[in-house]
């Protein structure tokens, strides 16, 4: 889903290695390879040496929420078409994810997507400007299932302090996965970052609330029994 070796330098002194994304290859096919060729560049944002004004790059006035890693995008362009007061930014590096998703934007004339085709870190730390979202989601980060590779999940605490500097007060932080080793380790790194508060009181995990659409993918893993673990965080 997201990927590439990054180094996120957090304070003096302090390196930390994420690595937020794996570029794997994969079949593009001619509907998501006409929409890169022909469509990418009206939805596309690029790093400059300024943060983006949101505001301009969508073109008004509103909320923004950032999704990391949408995968195939459908769960991205079913929030936007729900909710039209929202601007949403995309991040992914896959090319038939992106594709797939700026042709389905395209078909249907939805206008409140942007996406950013690069690692998320360097997103957060040259794109966005500090308190300018309502909130980010992540839903199935590459859950790096080997002991060995924990390291190279993305949800960590130098990435969440980032992370957290970008949201406005009241804002939020929505994790999910199937992998319950990873929701332990979401639970704890979230819960440990001062600027956040669990918004269940119990401090436990999260219902699916209706704003996170069901993917195939995890449709199939309800009807096998598979779990799925939600964590929703409140800036403070």
């Amino acid at each position: 889903m997201i990927a590439a070796l990054v180094i996120l330098k957090l304070g003096i002194g302090m390196h930390r290695t994420i690595r937020s994304f794996v570029l794997r290859t994969g079949r593009v096919s001619h509907r998501q390879q006409q929409a890169l060729d022909l469509w990418l560049a009206e939805y596309e944002l690029h790093l400059s040496d300024k943060p983006w004004c949101l505001s301009t790059e969508f073109g008004r006035e509103a909320e923004t929420v950032v999704e990391i890693g949408f995968g195939m995008g459908a769960s991205l362009f079913a929030m936007a078409r729900e909710r039209p007061d929202l601007n949403f930014l995309g991040i992914e590096v896959h090319r038939a994810g992106i594709g797939s998703l700026v042709a389905d934007l395209h078909d249907h004339d939805v206008s409140n997507v942007r996406i950013a085709t690069m690692d998320a870190v360097e997103v957060f730390k040259q794109g966005l400007m500090d308190q300018s979202l309502l909130g980010v989601q992540i839903f199935f980060p590459d859950p790096w299932p080997k002991k060995k590779h924990h390291k190279r999940r993305l949800i960590q605490p130098p990435f969440i302090t980032l992370l957290v500097s970008k949201i406005k007060p009241g804002g939020f932080v929505h994790c999910a996965t199937d992998w319950q080793d990873y929701a332990q380790q979401m639970q704890w790194v979230l819960s440990s970052e001062p600027a956040l508060c669990n918004q269940q009181a119990d401090g436990d995990y999260a219902p699916r609330p209706d704003t996170r659409p069901l993917t195939k993918f995890e449709e199939r893993g309800n009807r096998l029994g598979h779990g799925v673990w939600d964590l929703i965080f409140i800036r403070n």
